[in-house]
């Protein structure tokens, strides 16, 4: 993924990328599904330039979906629960560890922190669950949390912050829509619309776009109780094709946040296709 490349290019006035002297040039197919990327998200205009969001978004030393998401957070009024989320997702998947000794306690800890949604509401919990101790050593050793993880999300947390206030980002988290269960969820779809999944028949997702079979993570907080259409932060492959950072969203918000990508046929509405037993409702749906 060359996103962030081409954004700081382009940031630094440089517009002609494919005859751009690399010391190691990437290949012409990746160049330009990275600018096609950085349009869809609405990081360059027609003519290829950089527009106000795209100047926005190079200000941040993030992957540019991460970025939109950020800046989207601030519209949605959920910026200082998104600049967690994003502190959490650039440490990767070392905030937990599970002893072999232990892994029972480890395990159950673990999903205790699971929040209704899935994996972006249950990071912020993890978080300020943490923050809420005054960054206490202790409560991350009583729920095999790594430390080490934990005190750089909070550094990246700062430093995020300060670039928030630099591009003029509310974080206070105050205002009509700070109190809307699913605006986090709406701000991580802006940026990451890319990457949805619909449940099928066999139990299995399938992506909207570009159409892949792909699964579950067993360590997600959807893992057990998935819900009909999700957007993820990425696909891992192992034994099988895993989304990784999964929630749940409603497939109307593909077309109200993203209608130059998606079209209304894209998230026709699965009731009366014939679903897997107990699929498809998850525990945030259920308790609407």
């Amino acid at each position: 993924n060359l996103g962030n490349v081409v954004l700081l290019l382009k940031s630094l006035g440089i517009n002609d990328l494919l005859h751009f002297d690399f010391m190691d040039p990437p290949p012409a197919e990746t160049l330009i599904r990275a600018l096609e990327q950085l349009y869809a998200l609405g990081a360059l205009n027609d003519k290829g330039e950089l527009t106000k969001l795209g100047r926005q978004m190079a200000e941040f030393p993030l992957d540019p979906q991460m970025a939109k998401t950020l800046l989207a957070a601030g519209r949605y009024r959920v910026a200082d629960r998104v600049l967690a989320v994003c502190a959490m997702l650039s440490v990767g998947n070392s905030v937990f560890y599970r002893p072999k000794d232990k892994a029972v306690h480890a395990d159950n800890a673990r999903v205790a922190f699971n929040r209704p949604g899935g994996d972006h509401p249950t990071m912020l919990h993890v978080y300020n669950s943490w923050r809420e101790t005054n960054y206490a050593t202790q409560r991350c050793y009583d729920n095999f949390i790594q430390v080490r993880s934990m005190k750089r999300a909070r550094d990246i947390y700062d430093q995020l912050e300060k670039l928030c206030e630099r591009v003029e980002i509310d974080v206070s988290g105050e205002g009509p829509a700070a109190t809307d269960e699913d605006a986090l969820s709406k701000a991580v779809l802006a940026g990451y619309f890319y990457n949805t999944a619909k449940l099928q028949a066999s139990a299995d997702y399938r992506t909207v776009k570009n159409p892949q079979t792909v699964h579950v993570h067993p360590s997600s907080a959807l893992a057990k109780d998935p819900p009909r259409w999700v957007v993820f932060h990425e696909l891992v492959f192992t034994t099988k094709e895993y989304m990784r950072t999964v929630t749940e969203i409603k497939p109307e918000w593909l077309v109200e946040i993203a209608p130059h990508y998606y079209q209304k046929k894209d998230i026709e509405d699965m009731q009366g296709k014939k679903m897997p037993k107990a699929a498809g409702l998850s525990s945030a749906a259920a308790n609407r």
